[in-house]
């Protein structure tokens, strides 16, 4: 993941879909200087870890595509 997009996604209200070895997660924060995040896996907030930005896969991007072909198509087959 590119750092800037991992400091959009920490300053975001909306959740990303965001994985760190397969497991979803929460950023918490992007140190620019180290080019790292502090993240938790969503199922065990008390695991805080420190993983290089570059480590992080967004995943949320090919969804959020499906999604909207779905909701026009829903609506086309409704008129």
């Amino acid at each position: 993941m590119d750092i800037n997009r991992a400091k959009e996604i920490a300053a975001s209200p909306v959740m990303e879909d965001v994985k760190y070895n397969g497991k979803q997660v929460y950023i918490q924060h992007v140190d620019d200087a180290n080019e790292t995040a502090r993240i938790y896996p969503l199922t065990d907030p008390e695991q805080e870890l420190e993983v290089p930005v570059r480590s992080l896969v967004e995943q949320s991007s090919t969804m959020g595509m499906k999604v909207d072909q779905v909701a026009c198509r829903a609506s086309l087959d409704g008129n």
